[in-house]
């Protein structure tokens, strides 16, 4: 795996995107924003799901006034989504700890300046959200909606924020595939230090979304490319949060909570290996210590694994072995492998440093 990218460290609200900071987990609601008690409610679940960074639409003016009582009932960072209308950046700037604009959907730079001057004096990021399928016409008629195209269209906007003095940046580059959006980030990152915002924007629905997003975004991980990142899913708030912490954990980038090795499903399994997976799942859920643990339903590969583990079930007929770092610690009946080991679980994990 390939070393993180060198990016400059900016803050949203109290959550650092860049440097050395872990990968940021971001998520949007869907309510209409001027819905207060709605949108408060969806936050509140994002927050408590782990999110770390929450976006708002901002379409009308009423969902900009509606900032200010939004913000003083949450604790996540509040970001500002505007398209169109520069009004409402101006409005959202006075209560949000970051705008995102689409440069595309913005018009006029004369309109920028006066989003950039707003972020400046109240010391607001701007992330530069370039999307596939609203690039500025000069890029659209000059390379088509490529990678290429969103490429062009982030250099542009990113100088010209330079230009005008700032650099509290961060970058999106989405398609609605997984190709267009990998192709632009490699292709940008080496040209700037600026933090990068993964998505895969439009992924469909949970099953959908979750393949895109695993190929795409991880790939970017895996090159060392990635600040902080969004799974974009039809209706699902907390899934989102989910599969972008899954992603970033199995990827390598984040060592946080068990890492649960298991066999797959065959004629050589001598236990309930489905039934007992998933009660591992749920009882280790609340772990935050790096560790791996394998539940193996058969000699075949049980006793293999385990010595790489930290710790294991290794079931056989009717009966099976706990193992903690490769020795065996207890031979058990069936019935009693499960809660010795999660018992060894917990024991561990309060002597892992997090």
């Amino acid at each position: 795996m390939k070393p993180r990218y060198e990016t400059k460290k900016i803050f949203v609200g109290n959550v650092a995107v860049g440097g050395d900071a872990p990968i940021s987990v971001q998520s949007m609601t869907y309510s209409n924003t001027h819905d207060v008690v709605a949108t408060v409610e969806q936050i509140n679940r994002l927050h408590f799901a782990g999110c770390d960074i929450v976006r708002v639409a901002v379409p009308a003016m009423e969902d900009a006034l509606a900032l200010k009582a939004i913000k003083e009932q949450i604790s996540l960072p509040l970001v500002a989504d505007i398209h169109f209308n520069y009004r409402l950046a101006l409005e959202a700037a006075k209560w949000v700890d970051c705008i995102r604009f689409n440069p595309g959907n913005i018009g006029d730079k004369s309109r920028i300046k006066e989003i950039v001057k707003a972020c400046n004096e109240r010391k607001l990021p701007i992330r530069i959200g370039v999307n596939a399928g609203s690039l500025e016409d000069e890029f659209e008629n000059k390379y088509g909606a490529t990678a290429k195209g969103m490429v062009a269209s982030a250099e542009y906007n990113i100088k010209f924020l330079e230009d005008l003095g700032f650099t509290d940046i961060k970058v999106s580059l989405k398609a609605s595939d997984v190709d267009r959006t990998v192709e632009a980030y490699r292709m940008l990152r080496p040209k700037n230090n600026y933090p990068f915002h993964l998505g895969v924007t439009e992924a469909g629905t949970l099953f959908h979304a979750t393949v895109k997003s695993s190929i795409g975004l991880g790939a970017l991980l895996l090159d060392g490319i990635g600040d902080t990142m969004r799974v974009s899913i039809t209706g699902e708030l907390e899934e989102e949060v989910k599969v972008a912490k899954a992603i970033i954990k199995d990827s390598g980038r984040a060592k946080d909570g068990v890492n649960i090795i298991s066999c797959p499903t065959c004629g050589r399994i001598e236990a309930d290996l489905v039934t007992a997976v998933a009660e591992v799942e749920r009882r280790t859920a609340h772990i935050k210590a790096p560790l791996d643990i394998s539940v193996m339903g058969c000699v075949v590969n049980a006793i293999g694994e385990a010595k790489h583990a930290d710790v294991a079930i290794a079931y056989g007929k009717g009966s099976g072995l706990i193992m903690v770092k490769g020795e065996v610690v207890a031979k058990l009946p069936e019935n009693e492998l499960v809660d010795r080991f999660i018992y060894e679980v917990e024991e561990m994990a309060k002597k892992v440093d997090i």
